[in-house]
């Protein structure tokens, strides 16, 4: 029998993930505003250099997952590369919102690239491992998905509860200006408060996890096979060569260019579409949090009663329904209340509390099933592929985030969105296809991620039968170890 991990291992797993979640709350609703919007730099611009620095990191990622999978250590093969990444990626996320002033459109272009393509290599170097190291502590079919519920848990309270914080202290609307995220100054405080933030949370997983070394399955690989591209190709493509694994990279980057278009948006409909000034928009953050505990509660008896495949696609159905009906209805009927009542900042926070309750529940169940895909791999090829795997599923994040923030940097300019506008001073064409963008025509992307999420094959029964197979196997090897 597996065996199942104590409450500690899991908390100081969970907690790793906060370092990320506010990393992801810079990244995606911060920094392509301030870039934009203070800084005065085109859409476009913007939007290619947070490409780049996703396609960079993506490219990153396959090269970490390999080397965590084969570091030797006495601390594991995770933790060392964990540790080393906190006070960089910390440096990066103060730097980015601190440029020299008075320089050229082109000159902030570069310092964007540089410091978000470091930002997000310092985070790879984190991040993979972390995820490799909850699959290879976790063994049990359900104890998986607990684990990463944790994980998913402090995560979105990194995203959510940052927000929070910055619109309510550093962001409030005043008389100096239009709207609280107009405050230059506001975001030397945003990062700082960052940095710290990221640099505790990964201390505190370090430190929460390391008892667990002791338990972890002996790695077995050729050692004597140095780094080389064709060694990552070689581990790459075995990945790639299981058909559910392909079926749920595929579905998630298509999921990923869905959001990514919306996240890259979400500012912008709340400041300009909606109406809202920072006190309103501070609640969608409390809102979120207030779904996550029902979630990650929700995410293991949902895959318990109707197992991992079907818990994503119906979850994924949710989200994509509760992203649009609000923006349709605005753009279509005259059903809703007018900006800035209550009855709509009611209605848009239901809404969003419904997507919250889907939305962390899908990334429980699909981190579990690229743990169990773990299994099925070492089963076939006789070796532990969890850095691999899921650098592979974060390659498709990042992929799938590059092109959607060059598109939605693109469609910005496209729907010639002023640069610095002030709220109601943005023309109703304008808006309408702001709107149109993140809504009805992303959303058509919708299908896509359910076909390929339907093609998905390991069930409860497979699993089982595989982590038989893996400890019979594993019982003959023993005694030559």
């Amino acid at each position: 029998m597996a065996r199942v991990l104590p409450f500690s291992a899991k908390l100081g797993f969970g907690v790793g993930q906060l370092a990320e979640g506010i990393t992801l709350a810079i990244f995606s609703t911060f920094l392509l505003f301030f870039f934009n919007q203070i800084l005065q730099v085109s859409g476009t611009l913007t939007g290619i250099a947070l490409g780049i620095a996703l396609i960079c990191d993506a490219i990153t990622d396959p090269l970490a997952g390999s080397i965590s999978d084969r570091l030797n250590t006495r601390w594991g093969r995770r933790l060392p590369m964990m540790a080393g990444a906190a006070l960089p990626l910390g440096i990066c996320i103060i730097a980015l919102f601190n440029p020299p002033a008075g320089m050229s459109e082109l000159f902030y272009f570069g310092w964007l690239v540089v410091f978000a393509v470091s930002a997000r290599l310092f985070l790879t170097l984190y991040h993979i491992p972390h995820l490799a190291l909850g699959a290879e502590m976790a063994q049990d079919y359900l104890d998986r998905t607990r684990i990463f519920g944790f994980s998913q848990f402090f995560g979105t309270v990194g995203t959510a509860g940052f927000g929070f914080l910055m619109l309510t202290f550093v962001f409030p609307t005043t008389s100096e200006t239009t709207h609280g995220l107009l405050n230059h100054e506001g975001y030397l405080a945003l990062s700082v408060t960052a940095a710290i933030g990221i640099a505790v949370s990964i201390g505190l997983c370090v430190g929460g996890t390391a008892r667990e070394i002791q338990f972890l399955p002996v790695a077995r690989f050729n050692a004597a096979e140095r780094l080389h591209p064709r060694r990552l190709l070689r581990e790459v493509k075995t990945a790639f060569g299981n058909h559910s694994y392909r079926m749920l990279v595929g579905g998630l980057f298509c999921a990923i260019i869905l959001l990514g278009i919306e996240a890259t948006f979400m500012v912008y409909m709340y400041v300009h579409f909606w109406g809202m000034e920072t006190e309103n928009m501070r609640w969608i953050g409390p809102t979120m949090l207030c779904a996550l505990p029902f979630s990650v509660l929700l995410a293991p008896i949902l895959t318990r009663q109707f197992d991992k495949r079907r818990t994503l696609i119906g979850l994924s159905v949710i989200i994509i329904t509760c992203n649009n009906v609000m923006i349709c209805l605005r753009l279509f009927t005259d059903w809703l209340p007018q900006n800035g009542s209550i009855e709509l900042l009611a209605m848009l926070l239901a809404f969003i509390f419904t997507s919250a309750l889907a939305g962390p529940a899908v990334m429980i169940t699909l981190n579990s099933m690229f743990a169990d895909i773990a299994d099925e791999q070492e089963l076939l090829t006789g070796e532990r592929q969890e850095g691999i795997i899921f650098s592979a599923r974060s390659f498709s994040i990042k992929a799938g985030g590059a092109c959607a923030t060059i598109l939605g940097g693109i469609g910005l300019d496209l729907i010639a969105f002023p640069r610095g506008a002030a709220p109601g001073e943005v023309p109703a064409d304008i808006l309408f296809w702001l709107g149109m963008i993140a809504g009805p025509i992303t959303s058509i992307i919708g299908f896509a991620i359910l076909l390929f999420y339907l093609g998905y094959r390991l069930d409860r029964t497979r699993i089982a039968e595989i982590q038989l197979e893996l400890s019979q196997r594993r019982a003959i090897q023993q005694p030559d170890t």
